[in-house]
Formats: C-alpha cells, sequence, structure tokens
C-alpha cells in the first residue's frame, strides 16, 4: 500500500508557530527515466564540484494549475514528476495527468494532452504523476504517426498512448488512445485506488502497477500488476502478489488469508533488465498494514523485490525483505540495477534500499543475496490473534542507513520540559527496536512508515560502487484498539488518523511522536542524505538534508534536515543532485565528501527527483518544484532548468553567491542569536525583578 503521509500536513501546521518560538529561541536524461534501467546515474560531466558554483536558471515553465486549481485541489496534490528527455522534447505530467512536451533548451511548450480526470474527490494517495515512459515501434516507418509512443497511466485508473511528435492519441491503441485498467472490485470511493507512478515498457509490453489505500479493509482492491501490448492496448497478462489458488505453493505462506486479502501492490517506481527481459517489482504490504492474524505465515509474495518475465508475467525470482508485514514497511522505491564487484568479479546486481533504512544487494538473474543476508529474531508477543514471525532479514556486512533503536534518552527538546515530556512519552510507548510489533498500549515504530528510503530510491555511482540515499528518520506511534471503539476514537482524535481496519478486530490510531511544541520527539537530523560503500562495507558520509527555512521566521536555516521525497542523481563529473527536502532549494553535493557546493532557489519545494540530460552540446540540470499536500509544502506548479553559462555569458550575481545562499544563513543565523539573547536578558530581568519585589 502506500505510506500515508498527511500527518506531516499536521506536523508543519504546528511548526509554524514553533518556529517562531525557534527564531526566538535559538538525449541522456538520468535517473528517473522510467523505461531505463533504473541506477540513479548519468554519464553526463560537464557540471563538476570545480565549476557547480557558477550554475544558472536556463528557464522556467509553469503549468498554470496555480491559477487554474482551487486552493483545496492544490492541497490534495503532489508535484513528484522527473522529467523525460526523448528525442527533441522534453516530457513531464502534471498531478492530474495532463502530459506536456517542452522544448529542452528554452523550456517552451511543444505540445499539451489533458486526459481531464475528475479532481472533486479526495484521493488516498492525493493526485500525483511520478512521470511517463516512451516506446519507439520497431516495426512502424520513422515518420508514421505513434511511431514514437508517450505513455502515461492516470489517477482514475486509464492508461493512455500519445504520439510523441504531435501529442494527439494513438487510436490504434484501445479506444482512442485509452484502455481502463480496472481495480477489479467495488472500491470505497473513487480515491481508493489510482495508479501514480510510471509505467515501464519492455519487450513490446507496458506494464502497470496501482496505488491502494491503507488500513481501510481486509479484503481491499488486488494489488495485480497488469501488462498490455504497446501497438493495440490489448491486456496481455496479469500478476497478482497475493496468490489466488490453493495450489500456488505460495498459498501455505497466507494460511486462508489469501483468498480474501488484498493490497501488495506495485505503488512505487518499477525497474527493467532489458537484456534479461525481467521487470523487477518492489512489492508492498497486504491490507491491512498492521494486523495481520488473517493472514498467518511470510505472505510471499508481499514486501518482496520480484522479477517478472516481460512477456508472459512468470514469475523468475523474489526476495522477501519483510515477512508477515504488520508495519507499513513496504517496499516504496524502484530496485536499483547496476553492475558491481563482488570479491573481485564482476556481478550484476539489484540494490534494494528499504523503509527501515536497511541495504540488500542480490543477484540480478536469481534473486540471491550477493552480500550475506542473515534472519535475526526480532520482538514478540503481538495483540491476540496476531501470527508474527520469529525472525526478519537483516544484511549481515553493510550498515544501517540509520538508528534502528530509540531510547528515552534520546529524547529531544528546546527546553528541559519539552525534553522530559518527550522522554515521558518515548518510555510509555512500547519498543525493543525496530520490528516491535503494534499493541493496544502504543508502540513506536521506528524508522516511521515513511522511511528510512522513501519513493525516491537510491542513486549509484558506477566507477566506485557507491550507493547514495536520502533517508527520513522520524518516529510513529501506532496503537491498535478494539474495532468496536472505532467511531468514539474517531470523535476523539478527530486530526489523526484513526483507521477502521475493516474485517479486524482492531482498530488503528497512527501519529508521529511530536513535543508539546510540535517538534518530533526524537533528536535531529530528521533527514540525511548518506553515501555507502558497497565494496568497503562502510558508511563514507552523511550529512543533514534540508533545513527550516522554509517555515522559520526570517528564513532562520537550523541544519537539522527535513522529512524528504523525491531522489538523488549522481552524475560523472562526481556530483550528487537531489531537491526532496520541505525548503525550496535544489542542492548539489560533492560525491566523494559530502559537501555541499551549490544550490539553486525553487518556487516551490522540489520534492522530486531531478534530472540531467544533453541538448545542443549542453549540460542542463531539470527539476519540477510543485510543493507536496502531504507534507504542508505549498502548492507550486513550476518545472526550471539550471545550466552552466557559455564562454562570455555572465554568471550567478554577486547577491546570488553571496547574499542568497551563505550570505543570507549569516544574517538570519545572527538575527537568532540577538534574538535569543534578548530573550535571555528579558527572563533574567523578570526573574530579578520577581526576586527584588
Amino acid at each position: 500500500m502506500h505510506c500515508k503521509t498527511r500527518w506531516l500536513e499536521r506536523l508543519f501546521m504546528t511548526m509554524l508557530p514553533l518556529a517562531a518560538a525557534i527564531g526566538l529561541a535559538a538525449a541522456e536524461t538520468s535517473r528517473g527515466a522510467p523505461a531505463a534501467v533504473t541506477t540513479g546515474h548519468s554519464p553526463l560531466a560537464q557540471i563538476t564540484p570545480a565549476n557547480v558554483e557558477r550554475l544558472v536558471q536556463a528557464w522556467v515553465f509553469h503549468t498554470g494549475d496555480l491559477g487554474r486549481r482551487d486552493a483545496l485541489t492544490l492541497r490534495r496534490s503532489k508535484f513528484e514528476v522527473t522529467p523525460l528527455l526523448a528525442g527533441d522534447k522534453l516530457l513531464a505530467c502534471t498531478p492530474y495527468n495532463e502530459v506536456i512536451a517542452l522544448d529542452p533548451g528554452s523550456g517552451a511548450q511543444r505540445w499539451r494532452f489533458d486526459p481531464g480526470i475528475r479532481t472533486d474527490y479526495p484521493p488516498a494517495n492525493l493526485f500525483n504523476c511520478r512521470g511517463v515512459a516512451v516506446w519507439r515501434d520497431p516495426a512502424a516507418a520513422p515518420d508514421a504517426a505513434c511511431a514514437s509512443r508517450v505513455f502515461s497511466a492516470t489517477n482514475d485508473g486509464r492508461l493512455i498512448a500519445l504520439d510523441l511528435a504531435s501529442g494527439l492519441p494513438c487510436e490504434g491503441f484501445g479506444e482512442h488512445g485509452q484502455v481502463p485498467v480496472p481495480a477489479g472490485m467495488p472500491l470505497l470511493g473513487p480515491g481508493e485506488w489510482q495508479i501514480t507512478s510510471a509505467p515501464v515498457v519492455l519487450r513490446g509490453k507496458v506494464i502497470v502497477g496501482s496505488a491502494i489505500s491503507d488500513n481501510q479493509r481486509v479484503e481491499a482492491p488486488h494489488g495485480s500488476v497488469r501488462a498490455f501490448d504497446a501497438r493495440n492496448g490489448r491486456l496481455s497478462w496479469q500478476w497478482d502478489p497475493v496468490p489466488r489458488d490453493a495450489a500456488d505453493p505460495a498459498a501455505a505462506t497466507w494460511g486462508e488469508g489469501w483468498r480474501s486479502v488484498g493490497a501488495a501492490n506495485v505503488w512505487a517506481p518499477m525497474s527493467i533488465d532489458e537484456a534479461r527481459g525481467m521487470v523487477l517489482l518492489p512489492t508492498s504490504s497486504p491490507s491491512p498494514d498492521f494486523f495481520g492474524g488473517l493472514r498467518p505465515g511470510d505472505n510471499l509474495d508481499a514486501d518482496s523485490v520480484v522479477a517478472l518475465d516481460a512477456e508472459t508475467g512468470h514469475r523468475a525470482w523474489r526476495f522477501q525483505t519483510v515477512h508477515h508485514d504488520v508495519w507499513d514497511y513496504d517496499l516504496a522505491s524502484a530496485p536499483a540495477l547496476a553492475t558491481i564487484a563482488i570479491e573481485g568479479q564482476q556481478r550484476d546486481a539489484v540494490i534494494q534500499g528499504t523503509k527501515t533504512g536497511l541495504v540488500f544487494v542480490l543477484d540480478r538473474a536469481t534473486g540471491r543475496p550477493l552480500l550475506p543476508v542473515e534472519e535475526r529474531p526480532v520482538p514478540q508477543h503481538g495483540v491476540p490473534g496476531e501470527a508474527l514471525s520469529p525472525t526478519q532479514p537483516f544484511p549481515r556486512e553493510l550498515p544501517s542507513l540509520g538508528p534502528l533503536q530509540l531510547s528515552a534518552d534520546d529524547a529531544f527538546g528546546l527546553t528541559s520540559g519539552e525534553r522530559d515530556g518527550c522522554r515521558q512519552r518515548i518510555a510509555a510507548a512500547r519498543h525493543e527496536g525496530v520490528f516491535t510489533p503494534p499493541s493496544l498500549q502504543g508502540t513506536i515504530i521506528y524508522p516511521f512508515t515513511g522511511g528510512g528510503v522513501n519513493w525516491g530510491g537510491l542513486a549509484i555511482d558506477p566507477a566506485r560502487d557507491v550507493v547514495f540515499v536520502n533517508t527520513n528518520r522520524l518516529v510513529h506511534v501506532v496503537n491498535l484498539f478494539p474495532a468496536a471503539e472505532f467511531d468514539a476514537m474517531k470523535a476523539r482524535f478527530p486530526e489523526r488518523e484513526v483507521s477502521r481496519q475493516r474485517g479486524t478486530a482492531f482498530g488503528m490510531k497512527r501519529e508521529v511522536m511530536l513535543s508539546g511544541w510540535g517538534l518530533p520527539c526524537n533528536k535531529p537530523p530528521w533527514g540525511v542524505l548518506s553515501a555507502l560503500d558497497l565494496r568497503s562495507h562502510k558508511m563514507l558520509w552523511q550529512v543533514p538534508l534540508g533545513s527550516t527555512e522554509s517555515l522559520a521566521p526570517l528564513g532562520i536555516a537550523m541544519p537539522w534536515g527535513s522529512p524528504n521525497y523525491g531522489g538523488p542523481l549522481h552524475t560523472a563529473g562526481g556530483l550528487i543532485f537531489i531537491g526532496a527536502a520541505t525548503d525550496h532549494y535544489l542542492r548539489a553535493f560533492d560525491a566523494a565528501t559530502g559537501a555541499e557546493r551549490w544550490f539553486g532557489r525553487l518556487p516551490a519545494a522540489g520534492m522530486s527527483t531531478p534530472a540531467t540530460y544533453l541538448w545542443q552540446g549542453r549540460q542542463y540540470v531539470a527539476i519540477a518544484a510543485g510543493g507536496h499536500g502531504e507534507v504542508g509544502a505549498q502548492a507550486g506548479d513550476a518545472i526550471l532548468a539550471f545550466v552552466l553559462p557559455r564562454e562570455g555569458e555572465a554568471g550567478p550575481g554577486l547577491w546570488t553567491r553571496w547574499i542568497d545562499r551563505p550570505g543570507r544563513r549569516l544574517i538570519t543565523g545572527a538575527a537568532a542569536v540577538a534574538v535569543v539573547l534578548l530573550l535571555i536578558v528579558v527572563a533574567v530581568s523578570k526573574r530579578w525583578r520577581r526576586r527584588s519585589g
């Protein structure tokens, strides 16, 4: 299922007044190309740590949604698309599935297609389109209509084929260029089932997954992955991660749950291995997330990397990262494919990051671990009727990307009272480390269900076998309660996530653990960018990702990291480009050291994955900057690109280079210190007057 993050909107709404308190108290497209092998790496090298400071904005394009959509619709959307260069066009889609072709050098619109989706309802995973796919029909004449096609899948369950040259629907595909992708059962509402990630195309098949609402019911929609003929749109095959036949050996890992359980769907981006003809799927958790007593066993093929034959849909192999998931620890990112050195030999690998912050390295042909994995005992004694796995898989030699345990000593607060309050909340909840089961008492889920690693996934330096990945470090508290108490709990906590989990004996309440002032109760950083060496099995560096600048008054940028969604891009020039954070910057980090070398101002948070491409001899870096409704990041509608100036052209001015960046930090930092000193003087003065009085 798709991870719910609406709690973040509440987090940042509470952080707005808190921020005041902080101020007073202290064609070579790379990452995310939907139809390409996923490495997160570009061979382009014009932009380097030595010249990245000279980047300037090349162009900006506005989709127009800020002016055309009402405020409620904008809050129900997130702009997570990665632009894709195809021939002489840069392709993108809006959260409302409009597909737009831009001039790569100027950003001017070439064509636009609007599928006309409804927006008068709240989709469970918000309106979203992470990208499109492009396919060239080898049997078509080069100048024929729809010889090259753009495939887009919509929030309302359609697969659409467009002519790359004109943007017009391909009439021979389905009915007037569209085929319906069925949910397979009646829905609780139009927002329960949607498609948010890009299709992939392989061996003449267009393959799509789906996003399904969390925690609503046991008998949720099936998480079927479907393949359609790229020429005519006919269904070629479908594969369900939950076995639907008692004769399937995997059915034994579900008890009788396979007869009714849904989800385990593929909502995140997929990857393809063109040489092997395989599509690599990151499957998610079964329904519902936090109680699995009706599906005893490991629940294969949920929470797994699954390789399917693209022509037949038959499973080639699987590797399960979580047995019997009751934590919403689904696989949220595309499996990264790379060739790396293992014991002196080059091996084709699948590298999978997880919400727990673990990284698994698998053989691409077999799915068996290339780096050792071991089963470790995990906490037991779930609620009555639960059927926990006694062990979970852990990489034996690779470190985790972040902490896997939280103690009362890890409590954070700006004051001793706030810190003590967090200490008490941590101590009151059940927590014995990662994989502590949900409870009536209230269980700490850490890392929280937004990651660790989320949908942005990994980037890889193929020359050094180094993985770069952004992660979240926040804390969830999950309370189960008797199903009969659902109405009372919903009334008691109207602003929090309270779900029925219909069909089970327990409802569920999930919330981020925050202090009285609205800050996360665990110590920062709350967003981190890491570099993990797959050869030495060591962490090379970790740095905070994001700041409080977009939240705090005066733009005070506390270096505490921020929740982040979107992924990194590694280039052969030795840089990591990443937006993802809630502040309004695209950043460039030195891949060797983790030092921040540049950041470009964006009109809104760029909570997406950037792309880089070569156009007329110049390397561009492009990103969508449109905010994110689930985290309360202000909506935007911009796609913009950066480039090095030509010889003789002006670079960034003095204001941009010194005042808009380090100078602003210096000025706002000094302002914060001055205000803190003033508060101290006022507090001491009041105390002295009380004592002298």
